[in-house]
């Protein structure tokens, strides 16, 4: 089991974690005015293979295997 961690503050809602993740576990959302990333599948989907986290050139996804 995998849990992700986004930091919403680096996030600058690129997408490319949504666009690299075989899962489809990340959607791109908007909350006061600020755009970012966020888990919106089953975290349990996640298969840990990192791909999401090398994408991300602001360092803002963490994956942390349980």
């Amino acid at each position: 089991m995998y849990v992700i961690t986004i930091d919403i503050d680096k996030c600058e809602a690129c997408g490319d974690c949504v666009d690299t993740c075989p899962n489809e576990i990340f959607a791109l959302v908007e909350e006061n005015g600020k755009k970012y990333a966020m888990v919106a599948g089953d975290p349990d989907d996640c298969i840990g293979c990192l791909s999401c986290e090398a994408e991300c050139g602001e360092g803002a996804i963490t994956v942390t295997e349980l």
